[in-house]
């Protein structure tokens, strides 16, 4: 035998003549009570086991931004006005990256000019960065004071000699030095740079690779030993 109630339910009986109400409408609640309560009972669950609960969607912000190594492209007309356009490679983000300069050469004979070049560049290496190099974060490792010679007697005609032998600078600084010279009229024909230190040590050739300018901290550039005249 079945009545309906007030909310029109169906209501029926079972057992001991008690009656067993089922309400849709109560079940409903029911649920949504126990689901409301294992949700942070879930969150102390994931705690417990190392995992970091989250509501969804979760909004983190923007993604943090890079400073790009990169300057504003210099004046050209204007710099070549105060010397020659050059390019150097000082440290930004741990690696290698070309920046322009000026520099003056003074004038001598032919067979020095790869000494002078070689010096001027070394002069710029070990200037401090400019305000807008700063800003764009360029630094340099090349300790100032830093001078160069030419080749000793049996040496090949194209070795510079550091007032510092090449080995003993440090890392950073040899792979700025190695990578300017290479690019530049202080370069072998081949396009590497024969180096040696102030000494009568046998000058090595080094190449600038581009593991060398990614990672010139822990790269060594490649060498080998330079025959001589």
């Amino acid at each position: 035998m079945s009545v309906r109630d007030s909310w029109g339910v169906r209501l029926t009986r079972a057992g001991r003549g008690m009656p067993v109400v089922r309400r849709t409408r109560a079940v409903r609640r029911t649920r949504a009570a126990r689901l409301a309560l294992a949700v942070p009972l879930l969150a102390v669950a994931l705690a417990g086991c190392g995992i970091r609960a989250t509501e969804v969607p979760t909004d983190f912000g923007p993604a943090p931004s890079r400073v790009p190594c990169a300057l504003t492209g210099p004046d050209i007309t204007t710099q070549s006005s105060r010397g020659i356009l050059v390019q150097v490679f000082l440290l930004c983000s741990s690696q290698l990256a070309p920046v322009d300069r000026t520099v003056r050469i003074e004038a001598g004979p032919a067979e020095t000019d790869r000494v002078r070049a070689a010096q001027a560049l070394l002069d710029e290496l070990s200037e401090p960065p400019s305000d807008a190099e700063k800003q764009a974060n360029y630094t340099t490792g090349v300790p100032q004071g830093l001078t160069v010679s030419g080749p000793n007697s049996g040496d090949p005609d194209d070795t510079l000699r550091l007032s510092t032998p090449p080995a003993r600078l440090p890392s950073y600084a040899r792979a700025q030095i190695i990578c300017t010279f290479s690019d530049s009229e202080a370069a072998s024909d081949d396009g590497t740079v024969t180096l040696g230190g102030p000494g009568t040590d046998v000058p090595r050739r080094y190449e600038c690779t581009e593991e060398v300018r990614s990672r010139p901290g822990t790269e060594t550039p490649p060498s080998t030993e330079a025959e001589g005249t």
